[in-house]
């Protein structure tokens, strides 16, 4: 089974959502959008020929909706289509395959079939990340001495440009803080920073947020992270961004997902049981 959690740089009109949403089909479980963010996170998960049809059809939709010229967000952005990362799933709980070398190897096949795809069908730069650099290296580095992996050498004039890539398990996870001291919430992303995690501070409409990308869950996941701020600072609310693994969730005590916005429900797991009945 492949995984694909697509960035789309669109995050508050509700018609456009709901066409991304569509070109998705039944490979789509779970739609995160945010307006701050002005981004949009789509999971979607299936056999991989399906999977790999689906998202195309997701990217077609982006490049020919979306216009990136009169966007505004506080997340860091490449393009419309903006982060289309390849996951390969194995097992019930769900694992990743990406640890042995052919379940890496179907990660990393999927993710250049679609680079090669997007930058000829789309015109469409694309960076690449995985084994070759991680994706806050791309982050730096895209446009600035880095020239992209395929496609043109100047971003597309509506759609800008694409970072396709290959990664193990991911969660990601807002922590809303109390007050509205930037500065102070980008030295807590800074201090909880590590191999594990990676974390970013951002200003929201009267509201600071540390968001979080947890790269390794099932040894540093939603509980730890939290607590690990709450050192630091009055934390308002959590947020799960997309789903997480069931692994993932039965590691903390029930009693807490509440407080973690967690839920059964809330799970790959869940949902591809439930698309399957």
């Amino acid at each position: 089974m492949l995984e694909c959690v697509v960035n789309i740089s669109e995050g508050r009109d509700a018609g456009a959502l709901a066409l991304l949403a569509q070109a998705c089909g039944a490979c789509l479980l779970d739609l995160h959008a945010d307006g701050d963010h002005h981004r949009a996170v789509l999971t979607m998960a299936g056999d991989d020929e399906v999977v790999e049809g689906a998202v195309r059809d997701l990217a077609r939709t982006a490049v020919s909706l979306l216009d990136l010229s009169g966007h505004s967000g506080v997340h860091p952005r490449f393009g419309v289509l903006d982060v289309v990362p390849w996951v390969a799933l194995e097992g019930w709980p769900v694992r990743d395959a990406t640890a042995g070398t052919s379940g890496a190897e179907r990660a990393q096949e999927a993710r250049d079939r679609f680079a090669l795809w997007a930058s000829v069908e789309l015109d469409l730069p694309v960076f690449l990340y995985g084994p070759e650099r991680s994706l806050p290296q791309l982050r730096r580095e895209a446009w600035w001495g880095l020239v992209p992996d395929a496609g043109p050498h100047a971003p597309h004039p509506s759609a800008g440009s694409v970072a396709v890539g290959c990664r193990p398990l991911m969660v990601a996870y807002n922590l809303w803080l109390g007050g509205r001291d930037l500065a102070r919430a980008r030295s807590i992303a800074a201090v909880i920073r590590s191999p594990a995690v990676r974390a970013l501070g951002f200003g929201l409409d009267g509201h600071v947020q540390v968001s979080c990308n947890l790269v390794q869950p099932f040894s540093v996941g939603p509980e730890q992270v939290r607590d690990q701020v709450a050192r630091w600072a009055d934390i308002e609310r959590c947020e799960l961004v997309g789903l997480v693994p069931d692994d993932v969730l039965r590691a903390i005590p029930e009693r807490r997902w509440p407080e973690l916005d967690l839920a059964p429900e809330r799970t790959i797991e869940h949902r591809l049981a439930a698309r399957d009945k």
